[in-house]
């Protein structure tokens, strides 16, 4: 449960494989395309059973083997996007979580799920794949400007998963950055020093990103 007493819930577990589609007439490979599978599903250090990410340079590995959507941020892109179908798994996300989002989760917070353990890495930076996912340009503009980003769990330990399943918070991160601080550093309070000088030292926080405060804050010193 988060602190206000909502049970925080595997909504949907998407998985998908690579496939090629054709943008701004290009052929492109991308593994945004997920879908909602049942029954239990090994999470392992990289990546669910069954879902590839097709350029690993940028997905998959540690930090970023699960990429989670909250289901609350469904209701918000139904309405901007004019789309009431929306599936779960449209944003390419592999878990669909309930009860906790990027305001409430912190960098290096750790969460029991079936028999896997999780640790949320950092949000998730949208890159074109998203515009093709939607056949709009303008997605990646949007969802960055929304701050629903949606955030990665890296695996702490290796087990089964599946929807339905309660995620239990086990270990809270004495840093206290929320994944929602890391992406306003990096769009509305660019030059926020405390809050900078917090992001970089969570030594959880991916060295990339850290590196990129750094230089930011040096240049507000410049």
């Amino acid at each position: 449960m988060d602190e206000s007493g909502h049970m925080m819930r595997l909504v949907s577990v998407n998985v998908g494989l690579p496939r090629e589609v054709t943008w701004k007439g290009k052929t492109v490979t991308t593994g945004i395309f997920k879908s909602p599978v049942g029954g239990p599903v090994a999470l392992q250090r990289h990546n669910l059973e069954g879902d590839r990410q097709a350029d690993l340079s940028v997905h998959g590995g540690p930090t970023k083997a699960v990429y989670v959507y909250p289901t609350r941020h469904y209701d918000f892109w139904r309405g901007e996007l004019g789309d009431s179908e929306l599936a779960w798994g449209s944003f390419g996300e592999n878990f669909t979580v309930d009860g906790m989002d990027e305001e409430t989760v912190c960098i290096g917070d750790e969460f029991r799920v079936g028999s896997a353990r999780v640790v949320v890495t950092e949000p998730r930076m949208p890159c074109f794949k998203l515009g093709i996912r939607f056949g709009r340009a303008d997605m990646v503009k949007r969802f960055l400007k929304s701050q629903r980003t949606g955030f990665y769990f890296g695996v702490v330990e290796e087990g089964l998963v599946q929807a339905g399943d309660h995620l239990e918070q086990v270990a809270e991160h004495p840093d206290g950055l929320r994944v929602a601080d890391v992406t306003r550093l990096y769009t509305t309070e660019r030059t926020n020093e405390a809050l900078l000088r917090k992001a970089i030292s969570v030594v959880v926080l991916p060295e990339s990103w850290r590196g990129y405060f750094e230089h930011q804050l040096e240049r507000l010193r410049e």
